[in-house]
């Protein structure tokens, strides 16, 4: 697993479609607000979850397999016992990077990933590393476009 600055940068510059596997519908779940984060910020955004027909506007697929056009990214919001037979699926559909969202580390999805010649990244989040890398993230989390030593009254 590469997760350094310039590899990060990288991936994210490219990779333009992101499928995320376990995308939930609910507005205050961490997949929901990643999702909403990368689609506002230019991301093409595929849900993956076959409890869903639609998520943020978007139609859901309840499988890679069932996606009808190419995937850059797949990002994982499943546990990690889940995570191999995923980055099998990724590396069928020909996606160029499997990402593990923050918690999860399958060291075997991992070696299934970079062994089919794709990027993998694992125990990060997709809005965290974009916001940082990109200047989106300040200390409370979001960029409010203020910059001040002033304290807010």
């Amino acid at each position: 697993m590469r997760d350094d600055i310039a590899t990060l940068r990288r991936i994210l510059s490219e990779c333009r479609t992101l499928a995320v596997v376990g995308l939930s519908a609910q507005w205050h779940r961490p997949s929901h607000f990643a999702a909403k984060y990368m689609l506002e910020h230019g991301y093409r955004v595929v849900p993956v979850n076959p409890r869903y027909e639609e998520v943020l506007g978007q139609r859901c697929y309840p499988s890679l397999e069932a996606i009808p056009h190419p995937v850059d990214l797949v990002d994982v919001f499943r546990a990690e016992a889940d995570v191999p037979p995923i980055a099998r699926s990724a590396v069928a559909i020909g996606a160029r990077c499997l990402w593990q969202q923050l918690g999860v580390r399958s060291a075997e999805a991992d070696r299934i990933a970079t062994e089919a010649g794709l990027d993998s990244v694992a125990d990060r989040c997709v809005k965290i590393e974009h916001a940082r890398l990109f200047g989106g993230l300040h200390w409370a989390g979001v960029n409010t476009g203020v910059i001040s030593a002033r304290r807010l009254r």
